[in-house]
């Protein structure tokens, strides 16, 4: 798999770096396309990676051009694949917008998101939650800011995910807006399903989920998309995600 085309679906910060990850254009019989996720073959994924040569950020949507060299599983993160981000630079094709957007993120939603969820069989899955909530904390004297969501997917029961506090979002575009909302006094916002797709002016709410590396032992689930239809805008501080 070298050259390939793929559909952006995660551009997250992590402690040392970012992460990406999105959708092939090959078959997949549970997540409907095969996932993949960029990784160096040595070090953090930094956005100078995910930047291409006229020095644009790549952003969930974008379809992208990247060399995978090869796979690299790294159990449950049976998606990794090693991918060369110094010969050959990400090359945006195309954007899916719009009603394609839509139709696209109503069309691929797992048919198994228990393997992340509960049996970490694999670490990537797309769904579109039966609840969601959210949550933005900002201390502004500190600077420590979190964004959270709590979700239900079917009958899938997740301590984190169904609490009402939720569980971490790393994607960049959903934290910055966390940001604009409160703004430099910070504080605190909390939002149910309706009043958060009334804020967003939205009709459905997808989520990438993710599962973090090993850290004391455990995987940690993480939300590493929120892809709200029809999408909202805002912009992305990337010295300060």
């Amino acid at each position: 798999m070298p050259q390939r085309d793929v559909l952006i679906l995660a551009m997250t910060k992590m402690l040392s770096g970012i992460c990406t990850a999105g959708f092939t254009t090959e078959p997949d019989p549970v997540s409907r396309l095969k996932w993949v996720r960029p990784v160096k073959e040595h070090g953090t994924l930094l956005l100078g990676d995910m930047t291409d040569a006229d020095g644009r950020v790549v952003q969930c949507f974008d379809v992208v051009s990247l060399n995978l060299e090869q796979p690299r599983p790294d159990p449950p993160h049976s998606e990794d694949w090693i991918t060369d981000f110094i010969y050959q630079r990400p090359q945006v094709l195309r954007r899916l917008e719009g009603e394609r957007r839509a139709n696209f993120l109503a069309e691929y939603t797992d048919n198994a998101p228990e393997d992340i969820l509960v049996h970490h069989t694999r670490s990537l899955c797309l769904v579109k939650p039966d609840e969601v909530w959210a949550r933005f904390e900002l201390d502004a004297y500190s600077g420590k800011y979190q964004a959270r969501l709590g979700f239900v997917v079917g009958d899938i029961e997740h301590p984190r995910a169904n609490s009402h506090r939720g569980v971490p979002v790393t994607d960049m575009k959903w934290r910055a807006l966390g940001h604009e909302w409160l703004g430099d006094g910070g504080g605190e916002l909390e939002f149910d399903e309706p009043a958060l797709k009334e804020r967003l002016n939205a009709d459905d709410v997808y989520l990438a989920l993710g599962l973090s590396r090993t850290y004391d032992g455990k995987v940690w689930l993480l939300i590493v998309g929120v892809h709200v239809v029809p999408d909202y805008n805002v912009e992305i501080d990337y010295d300060n995600p």
